[in-house]
């Protein structure tokens, strides 16, 4: 090897390599901002050596409820024909939707699921449909799923592709005391029969999850943390009875509700093994009729307010003996539906891809987002069957995001959220940026701040320093790093190229419910087909420019130790 090859490996002992930019496009300054804005540099810290939490597969999740149409909330109604029992199975746009993502998993479940009784053979009742009474807990009376529905919806489930987790009603048997708890054991008679049912017809379940926000103080009434243990364990013991001869068996999953810390904890002691997934919910925005919700998305203090949640879960999961793995099993981030032009507009987006960042970062396996369709939170709209905003965010990270999450910071502005992953279906790694500032471009690059050896492709190896340094809360802004920084010369990336995606709001609108992708809309077309999501080709040597009020994801083909 001659002295100038000797030098020039010498210099790839590298910790940092300046990474990403925009192509000019003729739309540009629908990707890198108008020419206004001002310019703010930062850089991004990525740790390669070990990945700090790992995700499902198919993390991306998306939720269907009971709602009638005469759901309405502070006035207005915003269910329509949403339901589990009345939407619309034959619309094209519903599902090329699901179908876009092969597989999404659908959550069934929500606030009515506890009063719903399921019309199997065992079923003495009359098979009726919820009713709206106002003196009724809920709001309304029981409801009831037919079998000819049930069928209806898994002929619908397996052309779609889509893997199900059903929420059992967990109230059956029990009665309601003068201090709003409930009492007694589970009366799982109806539920094993539907399960019978449903395995019977050889439909294809996911999971099976019990009850929804029983736990802590409830929302309606509440169930004792042993007392949900032991009816867990029965659901257990059913599954495991009646899917005997099948493999692989259904999860059990529990308690569908708000964390509390110490019901969770004595919840996930006394079930030990009898439960696979823990799932909590999230709607840390508040009410959708608080008129602040903008000013709170836009807020990275607030929004880091939500990794105490993660964090306790966690730690909970973590020092108790289970085998258990943390499901986010419902997230609407506004409750009682949502707001309109907010929850179902761009600006929505900024908080749900923090929380899909944010929770990978604690190790939660799957992130079922409320709803696929219905409310104002729905992925899809609910009369069009449209996708807002957030369905191409969800369908962007479930392509681009892989498994392996890996400890993130960023220095500069505390507008900027960071979090990378492996890369999901190539060698290499994401980024996703989101600058919540509105008048400042982020110009980012991109440091690998760990022990590792880096593999670009069509270039040499480049060798491991002797220093790591760990990063922690991926939310958060970088203080300090100790490792030695080596700048990449720029002609050893000038041959590299990465993909973006830049993602902004039509006529820089945050409450518009069009999404742009490099500069053009995106939409289904006159078929109901789902657009091709089509990245930038980039030349690496350049910063990431980051726009304000965008998002961007940055596939970079880096291979780090923690993603080989």
């Amino acid at each position: 090897m001659s002295s100038s090859q000797n030098r020039e490996m010498g210099l790839c002992f590298l910790v940092c390599i300046v990474s990403c930019s925009f192509i000019y496009v003729s739309s540009q300054s629908a990707v890198a901002g108008n020419d206004n804005s001002s310019v703010s540099e930062g850089t991004v810290f990525i740790d390669g050596k070990t990945c700090i939490g790992k995700i499902d597969e198919d993390f991306i999740c998306a939720t269907l409820d009971w709602w009638p149409p005469e759901k309405c909330d502070y006035g207005t109604c915003s269910w329509d024909q949403a339901s589990l029992i009345n939407l619309d199975l034959n619309n094209n746009i519903l599902l090329n939707a699901i179908k876009a993502f092969s597989p999404l998993k659908i959550r069934l479940g929500g606030t009515l699921q506890d009063k719903v009784i399921y019309d199997t053979e065992d079923n003495k009742q009359p098979c009726v449909q919820f009713v709206k009474n106002t003196s009724q807990m809920f709001g309304f009376t029981q409801g009831c799923l037919p079998m000819y529905r049930w069928d209806e919806l898994n002929a619908f489930f397996k052309k779609s592709g889509a893997e199900i987790i059903f929420g059992l009603n967990a109230l059956a048997g029990r009665s309601i005391k003068s201090d709003g708890s409930a009492v007694g054991a589970w009366n799982y008679t109806n539920a094993e029969s539907f399960i019978s049912y449903t395995v019977k017809k050889n439909y294809s379940i996911y999971g099976w999850e019990l009850g929804n926000e029983l736990s802590g103080s409830g929302v309606g009434t509440r169930v004792a943390a042993a007392q949900y243990a032991s009816d867990t364990i029965s659901l257990y013991n059913t599954v495991k009875k009646i899917y005997s001869s099948i493999e692989p068996k259904p999860l059990v999953i529990a308690p569908g509700g708000f964390f509390d810390a110490n019901w969770f904890k004595e919840f996930v002691d006394k079930t030990g093994n009898s439960v696979n997934a823990i799932t909590h919910h999230i709607y840390n925005l508040g009410p959708g009729v608080d008129t602040h919700l903008i000013e709170k998305i836009l807020d990275p203090s607030y929004l880091d307010g939500e990794a105490d949640t993660f964090n306790s879960l966690q730690s909970t999961i973590k020092s108790s003996a289970t085998s258990a793995v943390a499901w986010v099993g419902e997230s609407g981030g506004a409750y009682n539906s949502g707001r309109n032009l907010v929850a179902n507009a761009f600006v929505f987006s900024f908080w749900y891809l923090d929380q899909l960042g944010m929770a990978s970062a604690y190790d939660t396996k799957t992130y079922c987002r409320q709803s696929l369709i219905g409310g104002n939170y729905g992925l899809l709209n609910t009369t069009t069957f449209v996708p807002n905003p957030d369905y191409y965010s969800a369908l962007l990270w479930h392509r681009l995001m892989g498994r392996n999450v890996l400890s993130t910071s960023f220095s500069g502005t505390k507008k900027i959220r960071a979090y990378t992953h492996c890369a999901k279906q190539s060698k290499g790694i994401t980024l996703l940026l989101i600058n919540l500032d509105n008048s400042t471009t982020a110009e980012v690059t991109v440091t690998f701040n760990s022990t590792w050896r880096l593999h670009q492709k069509h270039k040499h190896k480049l060798h491991k320093p002797h220093r790591s340094h760990k990063l922690h809360k991926p939310h958060r802004s970088h203080k300090s790093h100790k490792s030695k920084v080596i700048q990449l010369p720029q002609r050893s990336t000038s041959g590299i190229t990465r993909e973006e995606y830049h993602l902004t709001a039509k006529d820089g609108d945050l409450h518009s419910q069009t999404m742009l992708l490099n500069g053009n809309i995106l939409t289904v077309n006159s078929s109901g087909d789902i657009p091709s999501l089509e990245p930038l080709h980039v030349n690496s040597s350049k910063p990431i420019m980051v726009a304000p009020f965008s998002i961007v994801f940055v596939q970079m083909p880096y291979v780090l130790p923690a993603c080989s």
